[in-house]
């Protein structure tokens, strides 16, 4: 078997997992791997997408170097199951690995790269009891020894670390550049592909939660790029489907995003928390063109998964016009919710569900909320939590009666969504521009923003939002007692048709005309066809 251990080395070398991971086991089933090949086969695993086997092959692989006396390399594998237990949420496996890394390492009482690797756990429990300065010494201190020892991968893992504390500590533009320099080595491929992948997937997360939306893209497309060169990888290539679902989201290629999400789910056996991620970005998809049933489907399946169906599930009760049960989940999710950047993904949907519930109290706390966050976590221009902030704000004061304010924040809301290419976004925006316009009595505006809102919804395939804006747009005559079927036969008249030719346009009877267009002139204090042409044009119903 020594040609199929060759070969297993051969593959992992050209990352040519599966086959790398075949050889490997082929090899170890005839003869016992040594505890270098071990971690081959271990990486491979993971690679692979066979999480156990991957611990398996660690756990052989630091007995192996224990017996041939290589502590220090079993101090390496029992770094990497300690870690590997601690993100799999098993505390006391990951305790107990990463102690015994400890003890074995004080054995060897000499200096050496693995003391920083060490670090890198103590940083992460600094950081979940709040010792943030003290969780960023710590990671200052693991990056040294890192540079010391020319060991880029441990450099990089720290100095990603150092980016998410100063991030959380909303030093945002400080955290970015630690962040940037971190990718620096990914992106020059001088990281090893577990670790790799593990960054490139922390730094976009880390991007997304402050919206950093222009890195949060350029990291994508380069993690695509990655995934693509090895088509045989399953770990990493998942989660990459789902970042570029939600970016294709924002960008309005509904469609494009949905069948990412899809084949997220799809692709070989997948972690609970990224088959999640996948159905949430599938019913996103669902609610927003209006198919509610499967979205709510989606929803139910991301939450046995384990995943949090919020705030998409409270805005489709929304849309279902089920609003209690809307303000209710939302309330919920966020008394539960403390991380203010978690908070962030759910106080917009709050606000939007507070104000249809009548509880504009409640949605001005929300507004108020996501604008000190923003203030903290600015990324500067464009900024789109501000933007996300401003939203809130026009909609707020619109609520409160005072338009003109409300037109000023809203204006800086849309301008953003513009510039990052969010056409949905931009298009809701519009839509609170014209409520707020027909507040002031600027009805051609008014028109104007709600036809220009219904054009990009159309276009997006967004069927609950088209809805809504061709029935704000036809509110003005309604108000005036018209049915639909009198406004729309109002508009025809205004065209200049007979009564015939409406009646064949709709095919109803002529004598049915008349009496729409009796009620007409009746409900609207008419005397002609000449007046009621005058009046859909002064009303602008045409």
């Amino acid at each position: 078997m020594r040609g199929e251990l060759e070969r297993g080395r051969e593959c992992f070398g050209r990352r040519a997992w599966a086959e790398a991971w075949r050889s490997l086991s082929l090899a170890d089933q005839a003869v016992p791997l040594r505890g270098e090949d071990l971690q081959l086969l271990a990486q491979a695993s993971y690679m692979t997408g066979r999480d156990d086997d991957y611990l398996r092959a660690l756990v052989r692989a630091h007995d192996a170097h224990l017996n041939t006396g290589a502590g220090v390399s079993a101090v390496r594998c029992a770094f990497w199951l300690g870690l590997s237990f601690l993100f799999r949420g098993e505390t006391g496996q990951a305790t107990g690995w990463l102690a015994r890394a400890q003890r074995l390492l004080e054995r060897q009482n000499r200096d050496c790269v693995e003391h920083g690797y060490l670090l890198l756990p103590v940083v992460e429990q600094q950081i979940g009891v709040g010792e943030s300065e003290a969780a960023y010494a710590t990671a200052t201190s693991a990056a040294e020894i890192g540079v010391r020892f020319a060991e880029s991968d441990l450099s990089a893992m720290a100095r990603h670390q150092q980016g998410r504390i100063r991030i959380q500590q909303g030093r945002v533009g400080e955290g970015l550049a630690l962040l940037d320099e971190a990718m620096v080595a990914v992106t020059a491929d001088a990281l090893s592909p577990l670790v790799t992948g593990l960054i490139y997937c922390s730094v976009i997360e880390g991007c997304q939660q402050v919206y950093a939306l222009g890195r949060a893209r350029e990291w994508t497309t380069a993690l695509a790029h990655w995934c693509d060169g090895q088509p045989e990888m399953v770990a990493f290539t998942g989660i990459c489907r789902v970042h570029r679902s939600e970016i294709m989201q924002l960008l309005g290629a509904w469609s494009d995003a949905f069948e990412e999400a899809r084949r997220a789910c799809a692709h070989g056996p997948q972690a609970a928390k990224q088959q999640a991620a996948g159905l949430y970005q599938q019913a996103e998809v669902h609610r927003l063109r209006g198919e509610f049933g499967a979205a709510e489907q989606a929803y139910r399946s991301a939450s046995q998964c384990g995943g949090e169906p919020q705030p998409g599930l409270a805005l489709l009760r929304l849309a279902q016009q089920r609003t209690d049960a809307a303000a209710a989940a939302i309330r919920r999710v966020l008394g539960a919710t403390t991380d203010r950047l978690q908070r962030v993904r759910l106080l917009p949907a709050c606000g939007e569900i507070m104000l249809a519930a009548g509880d504009v109290a409640a949605a001005r706390a929300a507004c108020a909320e996501l604008e000190a966050i923003a203030q903290t976590f600015d990324t500067g221009v464009p900024g789109v939590l501000a933007a996300l902030a401003a939203q809130a704000r026009g909609a707020v004061e619109l609520a409160d009666g005072r338009p003109e304010a409300a037109l000023g924040a809203l204006r800086c809301a849309w301008s953003v969504w513009q510039q990052v290419e969010a056409p949905y976004a931009a298009a809701r925006v519009r839509v609170l521009m014209g409520l707020a316009c027909r507040a002031i009595g600027d009805d051609e505006g008014s028109e104007l923003e709600l036809d220009a809102a219904r054009t990009v919804f159309e276009q997006l395939g967004a069927a609950p939002d088209t809805a809504r804006v061709a029935a704000l747009m036809h509110s003005e005559a309604l108000a005036h007692g018209l049915s639909p079927r009198e406004l729309q036969v109002l508009r025809m008249v205004a065209t200049g048709k007979s009564n015939k030719a409406i009646a064949n346009a709709l095919f109803l009877s002529v004598k049915t005309i008349d009496r729409h267009l009796s009620n007409i002139f009746t409900k609207l204090d008419l005397r002609s066809r000449a007046a009621a042409t005058a009046y859909a044009y002064e009303h602008k119903l045409v």
